[in-house]
């Protein structure tokens, strides 16, 4: 379950501010931005921070953890459609129907700063960094929906493992953690679920990648030992 935290948050103070917040703004607009930020929420491990038809009201800046958006299936299932970490925003898929069309569950005890949009939308009229730091945001997700798209129509299994683990370590590196050192919050199945491929096959090839040292695998710690192989897998067309 979700917990409101009573903790007053600044985004002038916080150690993320550049990931989530627009750069290059004067100390008035970001006071004013400061005053966005209504309450942290903590979220426990295989928590919900919403559902699929709760109502809109909040975007969400991750300060801590990971979460994965998933949808229901036709049969039932659940599909995951995405993985996000700290310094990435959530709760955009709410905009068009004023109710989120996914769940957003976390991977890992997990923090967030709440961000009522009404207010957002609202300063982001006035303060044009703003908008168009919400802007970069949305566009950067439909460029991300449209790798996926890449991945599960054109790619084989070692391709679509090389360019999530390639994906995930470029966004590492930009949150400024290591890039070639991951400990994966998801599951060998989740990641297939994400990837269009069973459990087996996301093992096998990961043991495969092992064994061609590209990758040291231990459990859910993995190395990039031959980043260049790895690339070397994609095609030129889908570099992260």
């Amino acid at each position: 379950m979700s917990e409101a935290a009573s903790i007053k948050v600044a985004c002038s103070n916080c150690n993320l501010r550049e990931l989530c917040m627009p750069v290059g703004v004067g100390a008035a607009e970001l006071e004013r931005i400061d005053e966005l930020v209504s309450a942290r929420r903590k979220v426990r491990r295989r928590g919900a921070l919403f559902r699929a038809g709760d109502p809109f009201t909040a975007i969400y800046a991750i300060r801590s953890g990971v979460f994965k958006t998933c949808v229901a299936a036709a049969d039932g299932r659940d599909q995951v459609t995405g993985f996000q970490m700290a310094g990435e925003i959530l709760g955009l898929d709410g905009i068009v129907q004023e109710r989120h069309a996914c769940d957003a569950v976390a991977l890992e005890d997990a923090e967030v700063c709440v961000l009522p949009f009404d207010r957002f939308s609202e300063l982001a009229r006035e303060v044009g960094a703003l908008q168009r730091h919400l802007h970069r945001i949305m566009s950067r997700e439909i460029v991300r929906e449209h790798g996926v798209m890449l991945l599960l129509g054109n790619m084989n299994a070692e391709e679509r493992v090389a360019a999530f683990l390639l994906n995930l370590s470029r966004r590492l590196r930009t949150n400024g953690f290591s890039g070639t050192d991951m400990l994966l919050r998801m599951t060998r199945e989740e990641i297939g679920n994400y990837l269009g491929l069973n459990l087996e096959t996301v093992s096998r090839t990961f043991s495969r990648l092992a064994q061609e040292q590209v990758l040291e695998v231990r459990h859910r710690h993995v190395r990039i030992v031959d980043e260049r192989k790895l690339q070397a897998l994609l095609p030129a067309i889908a570099a992260p």
